[in-house]
């Protein structure tokens, strides 16, 4: 990458990238936001971060997110529950949005990055690397899952007086997780993977 020209992509000033030393970070001359970082650290970071995030998405899925009690009646809600609703509903389309915003696209998003990653952290690229990476950011605009937890919320504040509510395992892994996806937003540099790639080849 060393000579490349790249443009900040906060004001679109023109620089010439520098190598950098381990854990180094380049910084934009004019607005001073980060244009790349060291690569081996910044991905084994988001590695790191895949394999928490694969994890919570295990747990997430595998426990209730509340359990709602009215008197003697008791019921337990998940994810896939809360979608199935809305499309007895009649609402299918808001159910599959909901499904593919929360669930399914934010799944692909890290078994992608695992699939990127862990390879390259060993020193074996994985064939269609390149194509992964770009199914990578064009999905990262559409995992949504902060939103879903969001409403999961409100929906506990507003049932609160009229049931008791027992938050499950899953809501605090769910929790986590967009923690975890955040962060790998922020410290994902496509750069580092593609100067990667270029080094093995």
């Amino acid at each position: 990458m060393h000579g490349t020209i790249i443009a900040c992509h906060e004001c679109d000033l023109l620089q010439r990238a520098v190598a950098l030393p381990p854990g180094g970070v380049a910084r934009c001359a004019r607005c001073g936001a980060v244009l790349y970082r060291h690569g081996a650290t910044g991905l084994d970071q988001v590695l790191a971060l895949t394999v928490a995030g694969l994890i919570l998405f295990v747990l997430a899925n595998a426990f209730p997110l509340l359990t709602m009690r009215i008197e003697a009646n008791v019921q337990q809600a998940s994810l896939l529950s809360g979608a199935w609703l809305l499309a007895d509903q009649g609402m299918a389309g808001l159910a599959l949005l909901v499904v593919l915003t929360s669930a399914v696209i934010p799944l692909l998003k890290l078994t992608l990055l695992a699939y990127i990653l862990l390879p390259l952290r060993l020193g074996l690229p994985a064939p269609g690397t390149a194509r992964a990476l770009r199914a990578v950011l064009a999905l990262q605009p559409w995992a949504m899952m902060e939103v879903f937890l969001l409403g999961v919320l409100v929906a506990m504040v507003k049932l609160s007086s009229m049931a008791e509510i027992v938050v499950g395992p899953a809501l605090y892994a769910f929790g986590f997780l967009v923690l975890v996806l955040a962060g790998i937003t922020s410290s994902l540099d496509p750069r580092a993977v593609w100067d990667r790639l270029e080094i093995r080849r």
